[in-house]
C-alpha cells in the first residue's frame, strides 16, 4: 500500500493584493453606508417631527413617487440624456478641432480665442432668451445653450495640452524633419490627452447643467420635455415629492456621467500617465 502524501498548503495570499482588494471594497461600501445613514436620519427626522410632505417629503415617499411616476419621468430623463450627450459630443468635436487649429496656428488663435472667451463668460441664462427668439426649433435652441456651456473647457484644455509638449521633443521632431501630421500624431495628441480627459470630466457635468438651465429658461412644457420641465411643472402644482423625484434623477444622471468619464480617463491614461497610474505603498 502506497504511503499517503501530506496535503500541500495553499499559497499565502500576497498582502499587497489583499490590501488593494480591501481598499476597492471600502471605496464602494463606505459611501453606500454613509448615504444610507443620511437617508435614515432624514426619514427619522421627518417622521419624528411630523413634517408635512409639501415642505420636506420623506425619502420613502420620494421613492414611492419615483416608482409611481416612473414611466413619465423616464421619458423626460431620456430627453435630458439625449440633449446632454448630443451637446457633449458636439462640444468634443468642436473643442478638439478648434483646439488643434489654435495649437498649430498662433494667428488663428489670436483671432478667434476672444470669441470663445466671450461665449464662456456670458451667462447662458442671459443668452438663452436670444437663442430661443432666433432659433425656431426648441430642441435646437436648448442644444445650443448646453453646447456653449460644455464647449470652452474642451477647447481650452486641448489647446493648452498641445502647447505643453516638451520643447526638447519638438526640437527632435524638427531635427528629423517630421511632417505636421507626424508631429500631431506622435507628439501633440499624446501630450494633450491628459488635459483633454480632465476637461471631459468637467464638460460632462457642465453639459447636463447647461441642458437643465436652458430648459428652465425656456420654460418648456408638454410630453417631449426634460426633467427640468418636470421640476417646474411640479413646483407650479405644489407636488413637492415629484420635484424631489425628478431632482434625484438629475443627480443620478450627473453621477453616471462622472463615473463614465472617470472610467474612460482610467482606460485611456491608466497604462502610461502619472495621473492615473496606481502605485503600491
Amino acid at each position: 500500500m502506497a504511503p499517503q502524501s501530506a496535503p500541500v498548503p495553499a499559497p499565502a495570499e500576497d498582502p499587497v493584493l489583499r490590501a488593494a482588494r480591501r481598499e476597492r471594497r471600502m471605496r464602494i461600501v463606505m459611501p453606500c453606508l454613509a448615504l444610507l445613514a443620511a437617508l435614515g436620519l432624514w426619514e427619522f427626522l421627518v417622521r419624528y417631527n411630523n413634517i408635512p410632505h409639501y415642505l420636506i417629503p420623506a425619502p420613502s415617499l420620494i421613492l414611492e413617487t419615483l416608482w409611481k411616476d416612473g414611466p413619465s419621468l423616464l421619458s423626460s430623463a431620456w430627453f435630458t440624456v439625449k440633449l446632454t450627450l448630443l451637446s457633449l459630443g458636439l462640444a468634443i468635436i468642436g473643442g478638439v478641432a478648434l483646439g488643434m487649429v489654435f495649437a498649430l496656428s498662433r494667428t488663428v488663435e489670436m483671432s478667434l480665442f476672444p470669441f470663445a472667451v466671450i461665449l464662456q463668460v456670458t451667462p447662458v441664462v442671459a443668452i438663452a432668451p436670444l437663442i430661443l427668439i432666433y432659433v425656431d426649433s426648441t430642441f435646437a435652441a436648448l442644444l445650443i445653450c448646453a453646447w456653449i456651456v460644455a464647449f470652452f473647457p474642451i477647447l481650452s484644455n486641448t489647446a493648452i495640452g498641445m502647447r505643453s509638449a516638451d520643447h526638447n521633443l519638438r526640437d527632435l521632431f524638427t531635427l528629423y524633419g517630421a511632417s505636421k501630421w507626424q508631429r500631431l500624431r506622435y507628439l501633440l495628441i499624446p501630450s494633450a490627452l491628459p488635459y483633454f480627459m480632465a476637461a471631459l470630466k468637467i464638460a460632462g457635468g457642465l453639459a447636463l447643467i447647461g441642458a437643465v438651465v436652458a430648459e428652465f429658461v425656456a420654460g418648456t412644457a408638454g410630453q417631449n420635455t426634460g426633467l427640468a420641465s418636470r421640476i417646474l411643472e411640479s413646483s407650479f402644482r405644489n407636488e413637492i415629492p415629484r420635484m424631489f423625484a425628478a431632482l434625484l434623477m438629475v443627480s443620478m444622471l450627473g453621477i453616471l456621467i462622472f463615473l463614465a468619464t472617470s472610467w474612460l480617463s482610467r482606460a485611456v491614461l491608466g497604462h502610461w500617465h502619472e495621473s492615473e497610474i496606481k502605485r503600491q505603498g
